[in-house]
């Protein structure tokens, strides 16, 4: 998928407590966004697009609220493309591959799976400080 995030038209990012809460507020937040930029929460990809948002938020809940007590949560379209994006300040950088493969588990598993399965992208980006990461996945729509 050779779609620039920069170049999609619609986006919004979402700052939470990294809590269970965060879970629900993040994919009722997605809910509103894709109905305010004209996609059917009927389309074939919402509904794995929310799973994998809401896998990504309770990973970020479980691992990293330790050493990150809030998380970003960035939300792009275009007129054929869905991004979604879960950041926090936990220096461990998953392997999303070896989700797939088998030396991962869990939500990863399922999140690279849906992904994968939807002809998506999934990439794991450091900050600069080394201290925290972004986890964003890129899906066709």
């Amino acid at each position: 998928m050779a779609t620039r995030l920069e170049a999609l038209p619609h986006r919004h990012v979402l700052t939470l407590p990294t809590e269970p809460s965060a879970v629900r507020l993040s994919r009722q937040t997605a809910e509103r966004a894709l109905t305010e930029w004209g996609i059917s929460l009927r389309h074939p990809t919402v509904d794995p697009a929310l799973l994998i948002l809401g896998e990504l938020v309770t990973n970020s809940v479980r691992h990293a609220a330790a050493l990150s007590p809030r998380m970003t949560v960035i939300y792009a379209a275009g007129a054929d493309c869905l991004a979604l994006a879960v950041h926090d300040r936990h220096p461990y950088r998953p392997a999303l591959y070896g989700a797939v493969t088998g030396t991962g588990t869990g939500g990863l598993g399922t999140v690279m799976e849906l992904t994968l399965g939807l002809g998506g992208t999934a990439v794991v980006r450091g900050d600069a400080d080394d201290r925290g990461k972004s986890i964003w996945i890129t899906l066709p729509l």
